[in-house]
């Protein structure tokens, strides 16, 4: 084998490397071989997370559906949109909510290397602790697409990946309130991760509202499914 073929091999074997985690964003795949890594917790317990905030438009629209059902939940924040909007980085740790790691920006980690990828994540984590005074524990990838990259930014800072096991495909332009619950309560048992978005920054126009309409329903569904309902934090998963 010649010298060129050895280096179009390697780079091969390199590339095949770094995209392998990314077939843990197949759901079915993912929750079968990795339930930690989807979010799979405590039987009793639902966990409840929110992606791509904080956004002074609809986030506050969230918190205040929270309140009223007194529920907390894990807020996967975006670095940029938390220098965006500071206050309401506090105001989410101030009601008692969790925070957690969704990159600075939303971009999908199999597009960036080693370097990159960790100035990503280490950039969005330093902002989070400065700005809110929390250290967080958990990472989510956008587009829950992970990378040898992103799992080993993830070590080194010191933070758990997590997925999902449940969504409701909040994000589309033809989503509605109905959908989304139904979607998102399809096979969703004790133990579940859900995912949400309580901004819109990355989605479709205004799609936030129809999350924001289907989730007192979802509250209500799991209660009435003698579940309990929470962050992260309060669901066993990963370490």
């Amino acid at each position: 084998m010649n010298t060129t073929r050895l280096a179009a091999t390697a780079a091969g074997v390199l590339a095949a490397a770094h995209a392998a985690p990314a077939l843990t964003s197949i759901g079915p795949l993912r929750r079968r071989l990795f339930p930690g890594l989807s979010g799979v917790g405590e039987p009793g317990h639902v966990a409840l997370t929110f992606d791509d905030g904080p956004d002074p438009r609809s986030t506050p629209a969230f918190l205040a559906v929270l309140r009223e059902y007194e529920v907390k939940a894990t807020f996967f924040l975006l670095g940029r949109m938390l220098e965006a909007a500071p206050d309401l980085g506090r105001e989410l740790v101030e009601a008692g909510h969790e925070i957690a790691v969704h990159g600075w920006e939303h971009r999908c980690m199999l597009l960036r290397g080693p370097a990159a990828t960790y100035d990503d994540l280490a950039r969005a984590m330093e902002s989070i602790v400065t700005v809110t005074g929390t250290v967080p524990r958990w990472y989510r990838p956008p587009y829950g697409v992970l990378s040898s990259s992103a799992l080993r930014a993830a070590r080194r800072l010191d933070l758990t990946p997590v997925l999902w096991t449940n969504w409701g495909r909040d994000w589309t332009r033809t989503a509605t309130p109905a959908s989304v619950l139904a979607t998102v309560t399809r096979e969703l048992d004790g133990g579940g991760t859900v995912l949400l978005h309580d901004s819109d920054c990355t989605s479709a126009p205004d799609s936030w509202r129809r999350t924001l309409g289907a989730l007192p329903s979802l509250l209500d569904e799991v209660r009435n499914r003698g579940l309990s309902i929470g962050p992260l934090r309060e669901h066993a998963t990963g370490r």
